[in-house]
């Protein structure tokens, strides 16, 4: 009974989830209600607010298996650059596409993530991942400076990451009001590029200073 049970409970997820997915495509977040939602799911209110208790935690749901998909995506890329800045602007290059799909439910995505109740599992989903994506560019500037055996999370390596977190949720945000043009791109692969030489240029000066003492 409980394997049927959880089967039921899973499979009425997925359904959740096809259609706020669908939905959120079709018509953007802010004209989507979460009785649309349950009646292309085929279940009752209440049933919905068992898998997610607000409309912002149900686009966290479903962009939360998106943004693991482009963060997938651009490890991929990343993979066949041998320099940091060319591997760091390929890692990030599919956010920014996946982004400017959909400019209104990814400012949105953004929005809950930040501001999301403090308590929502699916927000902790989405930092849980936010710090996925700062990791993995902070392993690929450690590997550019050889040294991959320092991860502290106050290591310059981490800060760097962080920093071009930043800027890439900027250009996100900017997809409200304007598409990301070629001039925009750019623009992010030169802040890349300035975030890692400033992050080489420390990582020579602490190396130089360990070795004059």
């Amino acid at each position: 009974m409980a394997g049927r049970r959880d089967r039921n409970m899973q499979e009425k997820q997925s359904r959740i989830i096809a259609a706020a997915s669908d939905l959120f495509d079709e018509r953007g977040f802010a004209a989507v209600t979460t009785q649309q939602i349950s009646d292309r799911a085929d279940v009752a209110a209440g049933t919905l607010f068992r898998y997610a208790s607000t409309k912002g935690e149900l686009l966290l749901m479903v962009y939360n298996e998106r943004y693991r998909a482009v963060i997938d995506a651009g490890a991929g890329r990343a993979e066949r650059e041998s320099d940091a800045i060319a591997a760091a602007s390929a890692f990030v290059a599919p956010v920014i596409d996946w982004a400017q799909q959909h400019p209104e439910n990814s400012t949105a995505y953004q929005r809950e993530l930040m501001f999301g109740g403090a308590t929502e599992s699916f927000r902790a989903e989405g930092l849980a991942l936010v710090a996925e994506f700062e990791a993995a560019l902070a392993a690929l500037l450690r590997a550019d400076q050889e040294s991959a055996a320092a991860p502290a999370e106050d290591d310059g390596a981490h800060a760097a990451a962080r920093a071009i977190f930043a800027v890439v949720h900027l250009a996100i945000a900017r997809l409200a009001f304007q598409p990301h043009t070629a001039a925009d791109a750019a623009q992010l692969r030169r802040q890349i590029e300035q975030i890692i030489t400033g992050f080489r240029a420390e990582t020579r000066a602490e190396t130089q200073g360990k070795e004059q003492q």
